[in-house]
C-alpha cells in the first residue's frame, strides 16, 4: 500500500522547486493533490496534466498571504476534495540584502509572505481538522532559521518564526491528534540555485559532510514521512534535512 493512499494534501506555492518535488511524490504515494500557486498558470497546468494520470489533482490561483483568500481557499478545497488530511506551507521568497541597505519593503515582504501565509493557512485548516480530529501540518523552515545568514535577516526572522510557531500549534492540537512539525531544508539544488555559478554551487557541496546538495525529492521525502501514518508520535520536531550542513 502507498503512504499516503486515501489522504487529501494541499500544498503551497508548488509550481517549481521544492513545492513541485512535493506534489509529484505525494502523487505518487496515493495522495489527491490540491496546490496553490501566484502566477504561473501555464507552471500550474502543466502540472496539473502531468499528474492527472496518477491521482486527483487542482491548482487554485491564491495569494497565501492573504488572510481572507486562505480562507476562502480550504473552503474551495474541501468542497472539491471532501477533506483535508495533510497541510505543507510551503510558499516562501527570499529578498536579500545587508540590514544596513534592507527596506522596510523588504521586511514586510518576507514576514507576510514567509510567516504570516503559515498563519493563515494554519488557522484556516485546523477547524475541519479539529472536526476530524485527525491531520499532519508541515511547514517549511530553513537552516537559515536555527543559525542565522548575514544578508538574510528579514528571512532568518521569518524562518524562525515558523519553527516557534510550529511548536505552539502542536502544543495546542496535539489533544485533537493534529500534528504539527517543521522541515528544515539545507541547500537544495532547485531554479533558483542553477543561476549560481559552478564555483559556488561546488563551495557549497564541498561543505556538507554528505559532499552534495539536496534535491526537492529529498524534502519531499521527509514530507511523505511526516505526513503519514509512519509519524503519528511526532510532533512539534524541527526536522532538519541539509545532508548533515547543521549538527547541534
Amino acid at each position: 500500500m502507498k503512504l499516503l493512499e486515501g489522504k487529501v494534501a494541499l500544498i503551497t506555492g508548488a509550481t517549481r522547486g521544492i513545492g513541485k518535488g512535493i506534489a509529484q511524490v505525494f502523487a505518487e504515494q496515493g495522495a489527491k493533490v490540491a496546490f496553490t500557486y501566484a502566477g504561473s498558470v501555464d507552471k500550474a497546468k502543466e502540472l496539473e496534466a502531468t499528474l492527472s494520470s496518477v491521482t486527483q489533482i487542482k491548482g487554485y490561483q491564491s495569494d497565501a498571504s492573504d488572510y481572507d483568500a486562505a480562507q476562502k481557499l480550504i473552503d474551495e478545497v474541501i468542497a472539491e476534495f471532501g477533506k483535508i488530511d495533510i497541510l505543507v506551507n510551503n510558499a516562501g521568497v527570499t529578498r536579500d540584502n545587508l540590514l544596513l541597505r534592507m527596506s522596510k519593503d523588504d521586511w514586510d515582504t518576507i514576514i507576510k509572505v514567509n510567516l504570516d501565509s503559515v498563519f493563515n493557512l494554519t488557522k484556516a485548516v485546523i477547524k475541519p481538522m479539529m472536526k476530524a480530529r485527525s491531520g499532519s501540518i508541515i511547514n517549511m523552515s530553513s537552516v537559515v532559521g536555527l543559525k542565522g545568514n548575514a544578508g538574510q535577516a528579514n528571512y532568518a526572522a521569518s524562518k524562525a518564526g515558523v519553527i516557534g510557531f510550529t511548536k505552539s500549534v502542536a502544543l495546542e492540537l496535539g489533544s485533537r491528534h493534529i500534528r504539527c512539525n517543521a522541515i528544515t531544508p539545507g541547500f537544495i539544488e532547485t531554479e533558483m540555485t542553477a543561476v549560481l555559478d559552478e564555483k559556488t554551487v561546488q563551495e557549497w557541496r564541498d561543505g556538507i559532510p554528505l559532499k552534495r546538495g539536496g534535491t526537492p525529492e529529498d524534502i519531499a521525502n521527509a514530507c511523505v514521512f511526516l505526513g503519514s501514518d509512519m509519524s503519528t508520535y511526532i510532533t512539534g520536531q524541527t526536522l532538519n534535512v541539509d545532508g548533515g550542513m547543521l549538527m547541534p
